[in-house]
């Protein structure tokens, strides 16, 4: 039996260009061993059944609402050939908090027989349902390490002041005692920094009720400071671009 981690965590966002705008906020995620079915939690922790605060296979790996966990992320490394990397993975998500879910992203981790990180699978889904997947590794597919830049070209809508173009910088750095990632969007001397950092503790009774008095909402208070945050831009005259179609392909594999 594996436990769950809690991550109070912090994420930063930061505008670039002619309209610059940052915010930080707290948040809250858990990581965990993603083919467990019944890791090592208190109360008031769920897995795959309902909760004050769960996490459901449905939500992740696929279609938002259809997905399949661990299963999928197998089945994308084997069609990619890298099946032979993936002896443990774990996901970094959000859980749902009474019953309500949204990651702007998520991040599966695969790990090989020692351990060590050797790809991640950044998990997109922006506020209209879509959902994208960026498959990081070095191209020697060595461990990845916290000083290593995975560069992936955009190809997927996530806000509508955003253009879909220029690329991705990702970085990962997770350790036994904190995460760190950070996504750096560059496009015509614009773009965005986001990064996500909190300590790493195995999760206690304590410390899930103390995240469910802070943040009770969990993800809808996500989603509200999304659109504030959007309003905060219109209000700026910032571009607003419709939304395109998806790309055909759910899954771009960066370090081939």
């Amino acid at each position: 039996m594996s436990r769950v981690d809690h991550i109070e965590g912090r994420t930063f966002h930061g505008r670039r260009g002619d309209i610059e705008n940052r915010f930080v906020y707290s948040v809250d995620y858990v990581l965990l061993d993603a083919d467990d079915p019944v890791p090592q939690a208190p109360w008031p922790f769920r897995r795959n059944r309902a909760g004050l605060i769960s996490l459901r296979d449905r939500d992740h790996g696929g279609a938002p609402g259809n997905g399949r966990g661990a299963d999928w992320v197998r089945d994308i490394l084997t069609e990619e050939g890298l099946d032979h990397l993936a002896h443990r993975i774990e996901l970094l998500a959000q859980p749902r908090i009474l019953g309500h879910v949204f990651n702007p992203v998520s991040f599966w981790l695969i790990r090989d027989r020692d351990v060590a990180l050797r790809a991640v699978i950044a998990e997109v889904t922006n506020t209209f349902g879509d959902r994208h997947n960026y498959l990081c590794h070095r191209p020697d597919l060595a461990p990845l390490q916290p000083s290593d830049e995975i560069v992936a070209k955009k190809v997927f809508h996530v806000s509508p002041f955003q253009d879909i173009g220029g690329v991705y910088r990702f970085r990962f750095d997770i350790r036994e005692e904190k995460i760190s990632i950070r996504i750096d969007f560059d496009h015509e001397n614009k773009g965005l920094l986001a990064t996500l950092v909190g300590d790493r503790r195995p999760a206690t009774r304590g410390g899930l009720l103390r995240a469910l008095l802070r943040r009770p909402f969990g993800s809808r208070r996500v989603l509200a400071l999304i659109h504030w945050q959007a309003l905060v831009l219109w209000r700026k005259r910032a571009g607003y671009r419709t939304r395109p179609e998806p790309p055909e392909h759910s899954l771009t594999r960066i370090g081939k």
